[in-house]
This record gives structure tokens, C-alpha cells and sequence, in this order.
């Protein structure tokens, strides 16, 4: 089940867009089935450091399954916008209103929205906050954590339950950007944190401390992500350089206030079919992570790979395998015309 990938650039399947969306410009992929006919359509959000391109194996899979889809660079990513400022533009509920302005756009009264990464917070957070767009929700990687009206820092994770979140400290500290700021370092980031090496074994990335800046020109290639495509995601990070990607991980305390809302209103539950696609080997975001997630998805389906974070590239065939028949299992892949 591992359809083939779509080539960064030229590739008929898939159209390159833009449009303006809350007043800042988004570049999103855009694809419908070969006769134009589909049955839903589908959002992807992709992660850090990833892009829309990151959802390549799963794009032609849902075409051929007669969907279309949607996959936006996030705010900050790619083509689209890197504002700088309002830190809030890079928040949970800035997404899912842009998500789904952008379905306004493309003429999707609702979708079905998926995530990995980062991408995955924000779907399970877009459910919350625009119940009446989103029919189905899945992620990969990311399980689901309530709106709480208790504050937790990234501080108080790392130093109690979650030592592993120690790369996000490095990541919103602004030490990142000093070392990896122009195309050479983006390249060699980007090829260590897809999981090249050093000779004798180097890694760049340690879930504990973040980005190791002294193994940065020791990385040698990476197998998940090489050649056009490794060209393609250089390309896309050196529009606006990585700190504006990194803005991601300095929005805990606006996420925080901004879903005090959501606990107002009681907004914890998503009732609506949900599918988690858990990697078993991420070394982040790990398996027992997950396990009070049916206390708040009444509708969960699980599947599981054995893989690591980049599962959606270093397993698709799986990945594809398990999403195509929890979709079918809802009643979409076949013929039938429909308007979401």
C-alpha cells in the first residue's frame, strides 16, 4: 500500500497554490482525483521540521482512494507567511481558525483533517475549536491531551513526567538559529535530524538537550531524505530561515490561555470518529503517552508501526495500509459523489 511519492516539483498530480488566509499569504499542495470527482476532502498538517511535502507518500494513496486534499505549510514554514511579532499567530487556535478559513477558500463545507507531529496537536485542537467542520480526525505520532485550566510549563514536563521534552527548551531558547542560519547549516540540520550520521556515528538531535551544534558538520546523508526532496526542503527552510519554525515551540503559555475557553466550555471530549496512528519506536512521543486517550474519544480507532517519528516516510506502506482502512471503515474510497 505504499503509493508513490510525488516528486517535489512537476508532478501533475499535485498543484502548487496560494492564497490569502487571515490576511497572511499560505502556501498549500492542492490535488483532486485524476476525473476530478471526490467524495470528501482531506487536510494534512504536517510537523517540525517538516513541511506539506511531508505527507508525499500519503497524498497519491488518498487520491486513489477518490478524495481530494489539502495540505498547507504552517504558518512560518515554506511559502507561507513567517510574521513576526505576535508570537500567537504560531498558537493552536491560529491554526485551526486559518485551517479553516482555508476550507472556505477551496469550497469544503467539511473535511476530514490529519496530522503528524505538531500537525497532530493541531488537528485534535481543530476538532475542538470548529466542531462543525471536521467529520473525522487522525494523527500520527501525536496523542491527545485535554485543554487543562491548570498551567504546566515545558520547564515542569521536563523536570517531572516528561525529561524527553528537553529539546524543546533548546528549540525556543533562540540558540538555535545562531549556528543554523544559512543554506549549508539548513542542509546539514535538516539531514541530521532525518536521521544522518556522523563517521563514527554522531547524531545531531538528542530529545534531552536539542540540536548538538558541535556534530553539525559531521552529518553525512540521510536515507529518509535525499536527493530532490532533500533539495526541495532546503529550498523551502531557506525562504525565511528556522526561526520562525522554532515559534512553534514558544507558544505553550498562549496555547494555555487561549483554551481556557475551551475548559469554560467543557470542550474536552471529541465525539466524532478518530483514528491515532502510534510509532513505536519515537523516542518523543512515546507509546504510554497515550494510553487515557479512550477516557476522551469515545470513537478512537488505534493502529500502531513499528517505527520511529518519521514513520510516514520510513513506513508509509504501513501507515498507508492503516489509514485506508479506517477510512473505508467510515464509508469513504468508494465511487459514491459526495460535497464535504
Amino acid at each position: 500500500m505504499a503509493s508513490e511519492a510525488f516528486e517535489p516539483v512537476g508532478d501533475s498530480r499535485v498543484q502548487h497554490r496560494r492564497s490569502l488566509v487571515n490576511g497572511f499569504n499560505y502556501h498549500y499542495l492542492y490535488a483532486e482525483p485524476a476525473n476530478g470527482v471526490f467524495q470528501a476532502t482531506v487536510f494534512l498538517i504536517h510537523g517540525w521540521p517538516d513541511c506539506s511535502a511531508g505527507w508525499r507518500y500519503q497524498i497519491p494513496l488518498l487520491l486513489d482512494m477518490g478524495l481530494r486534499v489539502v495540505a498547507p505549510d504552517l504558518m512560518g514554514y515554506g511559502g507561507t507567511d513567517a510574521p513576526e511579532g505576535d508570537i500567537a499567530l504560531y498558537g493552536f487556535k491560529r491554526a485551526s481558525d486559518d485551517i479553516a478559513e482555508l476550507a472556505k477558500i477551496v469550497g469544503a463545507q467539511q473535511i476530514i483533517l490529519g496530522g503528524h507531529d505538531w500537525g497532530g496537536a493541531v488537528v485534535w485542537r481543530a476538532a475542538l475549536w470548529h466542531p462543525e467542520l471536521v467529520t473525522h480526525v487522525f494523527a500520527v505520532c501525536t496523542p491527545y491531551v485535554p485543554p487543562t485550566e491548570q498551567w504546566v510549563s515545558t520547564e515542569d514536563l521536563v523536570k517531572g513526567p516528561l525529561p524527553q521534552f528537553g529539546y524543546q527548551l533548546h528549540l525556543a531558547s533562540g540558540e538555535v538559529e545562531k549556528f543554523i542560519n544559512d543554506e549549508q547549516s539548513i542542509r546539514q540540520f535538516l539531514k541530521g535530524v532525518y536521521g544522518g550520521k556522523g563517521p563514527n556515528g554522531e547524531m545531531l538531535f538528542s530529545p534531552e538537550e536539542g540540536v548538538i551544534a558541535k556534530n553539525l558538520a559531521l552529518i553525512g546523508d540521510s536515507r529518509l531524505l535525499d536527493g530532490k526532496m532533500l533539495d526541495y526542503y532546503v529550498q523551502e527552510y531557506n525562504r525565511h530561515g528556522i526561526h520562525s519554525t522554532l515559534n512553534w515551540y514558544r507558544t505553550r503559555k498562549t496555547n494555555f490561555d487561549e483554551e481556557l475557553e475551551l475548559v469554560e466550555q467543557g470542550k474536552s471530549t471529541i465525539s466524532i470518529p478518530t483514528l491515532f496512528v502510534q510509532a513505536n519506536h519515537d523516542s518523543v512521543l512515546k507509546p504510554s503517552m497515550s494510553k487515557s486517550m479512550e477516557a476522551f474519544m469515545p470513537n478512537l480507532t488505534r493502529g500502531d508501526v513499528d517505527a520511529t517519528h518519521w514513520i510516514l516516510m520510513q513506513k508509509p506502506a504501513e501507515v498507508n495500509i492503516i489509514i485506508k482502512e479506517w477510512l473505508q471503515g467510515q464509508g469513504f474510497g468508494s465511487k459514491a459523489n459526495s460535497s464535504l
